[in-house]
């Protein structure tokens, strides 16, 4: 185990002072509708306030006609391909697609062949990381959660970068291939080394293999034995393909693309990607769905059966059950309202592996969340808001499926996002040329100083 710091700041000290704290920083939620502020960068009809343009991904889920939004089903393209298209001829061809989803967002174009091999030997040849950076960055100082140990580990990399703040397109290519690279590798050993730390288990750090896809080496780092069937990696594929990119508005992009407009260097920006996902809204999102489908499973004698699981969603809505949020996780997105073609390509391609591999009834539970929750939302809530089931829905269980630990849920996730990241920092580098900076309406009053001898 890892030696304990003791903060020399004791919790009732900070107790007391957080009613100051308090006090001095709510805000009246009637000034938000005064000043015309978007909240969330979200305008009042929940679309988003358009803050950029992008080539390298598109994101559908509604149209506006006459003023109103109109539900649409949902469309997810990159370069302008269909993810569906993309995804289904990989299948289809029956090879692995995320090195060329990932060559796609970066470059703008479908790679030919040659292009495409030459890209899977840079990637396997950058699989490394420095010398001694795994002993120094990753086993001398365990981290209980993997996506903060990646983005120090992001941040770490710019000392062995020979040239870090050179923002030039050249360099920051360089440095995103690498990244693209080494992710996979960061990831699983900070998970590994997680495991000795602090589950008190072994700890297995396999030999770098090159010459196979990102989806083969993940199974193959992750598991004892290094092994793993071709159909649990073209899933896994599937799951980074999905996951590659979302479009310049999602919280984890664009927080990539603020940081890159101020001109700061490569490793700076991803790191603010990797902790925006993290967050429980964002992609912590499939860890919150897999803890309430465990929820489902051990508090309905059959949580297959539909009028049981209606009942208990009903309960969650009415926050008597579940968290007592009254979130019904995995379903509703911020542009998706028919359906979130994510989720529908998870669904069909995951389902004959969740049944061989004893998953049949977590999965048909989680058809029947999907099925209901619109159902129950409009009965409880008198709402005939249109929503689908998001990616996350059926993510968590894949990764369950595949026998990947919930430590690695949404570190699969940025090591997917990392060739999206790195896509729209080159975009912002090349096309924008100005630091973003929204304002902020202050709407604090003036006040007189006051000698330190007069405050009360």
């Amino acid at each position: 185990m890892p030696s304990n710091y003791i903060s020399p700041i004791s919790m009732e000290a900070i107790s007391a002072l957080c009613g100051e704290l308090g006090k001095n920083n709510k805000i009246n939620p009637a000034d938000y509708e005064r000043y015309d502020v978007k909240r969330g960068l979200r305008n009042s009809d929940a679309t988003g306030v358009m803050a950029g343009l992008t080539r390298i991904c598109s994101v559908e889920g509604y149209y506006i006609l006459d003023g109103e939004r109109v539900s649409k089903e949902g469309k997810l393209s990159y370069r302008g391909y269909d993810i569906r298209d993309l995804i289904s001829n990989v299948i289809k061809e029956n090879r692995y697609g995320y090195e060329e989803i990932s060559w796609l967002l970066i470059f703008g174009e479908l790679p030919t062949a040659s292009q495409l091999n030459a890209y899977m030997e840079v990637i396997g040849e950058c699989r490394t990381l420095p010398d001694e950076f795994i002993e120094d960055l990753i086993m001398k100082h365990p981290s209980k959660d993997i996506m903060n140990k990646m983005a120090r580990c992001v941040m770490a990399l710019y000392s062995f970068d020979e040239n870090p703040d050179d923002i030039s397109v050249p360099n920051v290519l360089r440095q995103s291939l690498q990244l693209v690279s080494q992710f996979p590798t960061i990831m699983n050993t900070a998970y590994q080394v997680k495991r000795r730390a602090f589950y008190n288990k072994s700890m297995y750090i396999h030999p770098i293999k090159k010459n196979i896809s990102t989806a083969e080496y993940i199974l193959r780092q992750i598991r004892p034995n290094k092994q793993y069937t071709q159909e649990e990696a073209h899933l896994l594929d599937i799951c980074l393909m999905l996951h590659a990119d979302h479009g310049g508005g999602n919280n984890s992009t664009f927080a990539t693309r603020v940081l890159t407009s101020s001109g700061t260097d490569t490793y700076s920006s991803i790191a603010a990607g990797i902790g925006a996902l993290k967050g429980p809204r964002h992609g912590g999102a499939n860890i919150k769905v897999s803890a309430q489908m465990d929820y489902f499973m051990e508090n309905l004698a059959d949580p297959t059966d539909e009028a049981q699981a209606k009942d208990l969603l009903v309960k969650i809505l009415n926050k008597e059950a579940g968290d007592r949020s009254g979130l019904i996780y995995g379903m509703g997105h911020a542009v998706y309202t028919k359906s979130d073609p994510r989720a529908m390509i998870l669904k069909e391609n995951a389902r004959k592996l969740a049944y061989e591999h004893g998953f049949e009834r977590e999965f048909k539970t989680l058809e029947n969340i999907e099925k209901l929750t619109p159902e129950v939302f409009s009965e409880v809530k008198n709402d005939d808001k249109v929503m689908c089931a998001n990616v996350d829905l059926y993510s968590g269980l894949v990764y369950r499926v595949l026998g990947i630990p919930e430590d690695l849920f949404t570190p699969l996730f940025a090591t997917s996002r990392i060739s999206g990241w790195c896509a729209h920092r080159l975009e912002e580098i090349t096309s924008n040329g100005r630091i973003m900076r929204p304002a902020y309406k202050s709407v604090s009053k003036s006040k007189e100083y006051l000698p330190i001898a007069e405050r009360e």
